[in-house]
């Protein structure tokens, strides 16, 4: 990617209303991208044996790589979860009430005693119990 791609889709990024601005580096200095009130450096630049600049081109490559096959994996346990609720509502199980149950076991005891306790003071407050 080279550096004027870069700048254009920083400027696209302001045209849609993100806050993103770019400071340029002088001599000896990183360039450094704003992103709300966030400071981010960009990585740093390394000379190709053409004279261009590249922004650590096989590192970006890597993460971009590692995000598509875990996308890949999640798409892929996504739809095994689907089955198992089409399952067990073919054996006449109610899927949202074991989607709750679900959610309740992955809470601790002292939270799920908590929620619990809010919900009988609300209910109570309400005359439903």
């Amino acid at each position: 990617m080279d550096e004027m791609k870069l700048k254009e889709g920083f400027a696209q990024g302001i045209a849609l209303g993100r806050s993103e601005q770019v400071r340029h580096a002088t001599a000896g200095e990183p360039e450094v991208v704003s992103v709300g009130e966030k400071q981010l450096e960009k990585p740093k630049s390394e000379k190709g044996p053409s004279g261009s600049t590249t922004i650590a081109q096989g590192q970006l490559r890597s993460f971009v790589e590692r995000i598509e096959r875990l996308t890949e994996e999640k798409d892929a346990l996504q739809i095994d979860i689907r089955e198992v609720y089409a399952e067990a509502k073919g054996n006449g199980f109610d899927t949202k009430v074991l989607r709750k149950v679900i959610a309740i076991r992955k809470k601790d005891m002292a939270e799920r005693q908590e929620e619990e306790a809010m919900i009988e003071l609300y209910l109570h407050a309400l005359g439903m119990i």
